[in-house]
């Protein structure tokens, strides 16, 4: 790529052309994010029609948008031409309002109507995710006329492998694979090997459940419906997997205590990374004060015996990761639709058999570490039996968190490690110097 940056310089237009034109377009794309956006708009404009448009696609909304900006009207309606229906609602639904009218006055009647339709759909739904480019037929045809329909009009759709069969209302009837339909006989009727048993979903479904479809069926693409069950278009597996990323960086983001940042890291400012931080922070600082006035309350106890100080960072952050581990395995029990909102009980259960045999392993190691230090014998049986409970409530408070804020249709990523090391921490506290009055005072 710095070949084709020099010769650029050189004024070496045509060669540069003929490098670009070899690479792959994602890889066009990423390379392009590296470069300033003037030196990116050159190289962009020296790309083919169709590569142009595919390059396109891949690019930043930051990037697609200087590139809009500073191309003509017949430059964006190329682009428009050659774009892929759903990369188009992709790139728009990034953009202000006033930048869409501009898009949108750049492509015709038709297209500018269903661009119109699509963007209307909610945010994050199975709507804003589909495209209209996908192949129909009649199940009234013969193998050999939908092999005729689908090289009319297959060049130009997001897939087809899969074909979807439709009646005169457009209500979707079966769904058939081109493989199946190559390896049938010519005359043979489509309504009699498509398949009737369709996993489909609703305009308004939640991209989330959509992904969660996709992987428990292993599908490559999946037809979405209107309350009338008229098909209006398909969602692909490519972008299921932006979803699921997207997801996936959400629910870590959340975890940590994050408010979700949807920029990339290095593009992202210091004051909107402080401010997606602090509210957490603030949060779980204000929540702290609950230990200290936990600590004040039994500073008797610490009085007594000065040692029994030493051993609250240990038993704190034992009882914080236990309690991470266990809501860790939950949340992604959840995500994945192995675990129900009914399967509480079960869970409750296992974390605290789990909690038992780890804390009975932890508190038995430590007994023996305790002994060897010469540790007297009272407060090394108080931070034994203390840090078996700690475990044991930490596990099942873990476990159970996500389970309760799943049944109240909140995020269960937001129960992860922050709020549950606060909530394990007050109650270690109170546990560990509760036994130490009954066994050291």
């Amino acid at each position: 790529m710095q070949r084709v940056i020099d010769l650029v310089e050189h004024n070496l237009f045509g060669q540069a052309r003929a490098r670009l034109l070899e690479m792959n377009p994602v890889d066009i794309a990423h390379f392009l994010e590296d470069l300033s956006l003037e030196k990116s708009l050159m190289l962009f404009r020296l790309l083919s029609k169709d590569s142009a448009a595919s390059v396109f696609s891949y690019m930043s909304p930051e990037q697609q948008k200087y590139v809009v900006v500073n191309i003509t009207d017949r430059e964006i309606r190329s682009i428009l031409d050659e774009l892929r229906f759903d990369d188009t609602i992709d790139f728009l639904e990034e953009m202000p309002a006033n930048f869409v009218k501009k898009v949108l006055k750049n492509a015709d009647e038709n297209t500018r109507r269903l661009l119109n339709q699509f963007l209307n759909y909610p945010e994050n739904s199975a709507g804003s995710l589909m495209t209209i480019e996908f192949v129909d037929l009649k199940k009234e045809m013969t193998v050999k006329d939908a092999l005729k329909r689908i090289k009319k009009t297959g060049l130009d759709k997001e897939t087809i492998d899969t074909c979807y069969v439709i009646d005169n209302e457009r209500k979707l009837e079966g769904i058939v694979t081109i493989r199946r339909i190559i390896l049938s006989e010519e005359d043979d009727l489509v309504g009699n090997i498509m398949e009737t048993n369709i996993t489909y979903v609703y305009t308004l479904d939640d991209q989330e459940d959509v992904a969660a479809k996709f992987i428990k069926y292993d599908l490559m693409s999946m037809p979405v419906v209107d309350n009338e069950n008229r098909l209006v278009g398909i969602i692909t597996v490519d972008d299921i997997l932006d979803i699921i990323e997207e997801e996936a960086t959400e629910d870590f983001q959340i975890m940590a205590g994050i408010a979700p940042v949807e920029d990339k890291y290095l593009k992202t400012s210091v004051l909107t990374l402080a401010k997606h931080r602090v509210g957490w922070l603030l949060i779980l600082m204000i929540s702290a004060t609950f230990t200290a006035n936990i600590v004040q309350r039994f500073e008797d106890v610490l009085q007594s015996s000065v040692l029994l100080a030493a051993f609250i960072p240990m038993l704190m952050d034992t009882g914080g990761n236990a309690g991470s581990q266990s809501s860790t395995l939950v949340i992604r029990g959840i995500a994945l639709g192995d675990i129900e909102s009914d399967d509480l009980p079960k869970i409750i259960v296992k974390e605290m058999l789990v909690g038992i045999v780890v804390g009975l392993a932890l508190a038995g190691t430590n007994l023996l570490r305790l002994y060897l230090q010469g540790v007297s014998l009272p407060i090394a049986v108080t931070v034994c039996i203390s840090l078996f409970f700690t475990v044991l409530l930490a596990k099942v408070v873990g476990g159970m968190l996500p389970m309760i804020a799943k049944r109240f249709n909140v995020d269960p990523a937001i129960m992860a490690s922050p709020l549950i090391t606060t909530i394990v921490d007050a109650a270690a506290l109170t546990i560990y110097f509760t036994i130490a009055s009954s066994l050291i005072l």
